[in-house]
């Protein structure tokens, strides 16, 4: 079983991930307007890009916008969930293990007591996830079963290898539903509302040359809009 799902199902996950990703990013540019969005970037590319970059940068950067600054313990839950998920998911020894034996690649390493504390950050990050969704009314009327599943196969890797990793049950058996639960997350990910990986740098990116050009960006030129 371990043999198939670090094998064909690896390659499997990996594949719809990547193929998945390059369909949302084609889809999404085509389904632009083509005079309301791309006329206007094709002519003034160099201010639309420097538009682009500053609104991707701003939103990176905890409290880099006013919408960051509006909520800040929410800014603070949501920057410790994404980075303590991307950088144990690529940094941690076995997964870079994984990665030499399927794809031939590895990147640098995080000690192994490092990442089990960012899968805690993870689940603690999950669960006021949950606490807010309850809570806060304005944010109770649009939940919906689906996005507790989704926060669910986002989270499920980081329990089920924090399982595996103390054996506090069965390892073999935690170890393997670790490794399914992160393909299927890999799969879920050009599907579903886990696509703002990518969707959220697509959209900054032409929201920024928005703003660049057409919304005040080049006040001062002769570019009449």
């Amino acid at each position: 079983m371990y043999e198939l799902v670090t094998g064909p199902l690896a390659w499997l996950a990996f594949s719809i991930f990547f193929i998945g990703l390059i369909v949302r990013a084609v889809l999404y540019f085509r389904g632009l307007h083509w005079q309301a969005d791309r006329v206007a970037y094709g002519s003034h590319t160099a201010a639309g890009i420097k538009g682009g970059i500053i609104s991707i940068v701003r939103w990176l950067l905890p409290f880099g916008t006013s919408g960051w600054k509006t909520h800040p313990v929410f800014t603070i839950i949501t920057f410790v969930f994404h980075c303590s998920l991307l950088v144990s998911a690529i940094f941690l020894p076995a997964h870079n293990y994984l990665l030499k034996q399927s794809w031939g690649i590895r990147f640098f390493t995080i000690p192994e007591a490092a990442g089990d504390i960012l899968a805690v950050l993870v689940m603690v990050a999950a669960g006021m996830f949950v606490i807010r969704r309850i809570v806060l009314p304005e944010v109770r009327i649009i939940t919906s079963f689906y996005d507790y599943f989704i926060l669910l196969i986002a989270v499920a890797p980081f329990v089920t290898g924090f399982i595996a990793y103390h054996q506090f049950f069965d390892y073999k058996l935690w170890l393997i539903l670790h490794i399914v639960s992160g393909e299927i997350m890999l799969i879920a990910i050009p599907f579903t509302k886990l696509s703002h990986f990518l969707l959220f740098f697509l959209s900054r990116l032409q929201l920024g040359m928005d703003f660049g050009i057409k919304r005040g960006g080049m006040k001062g030129t002769n570019f009449n809009w």
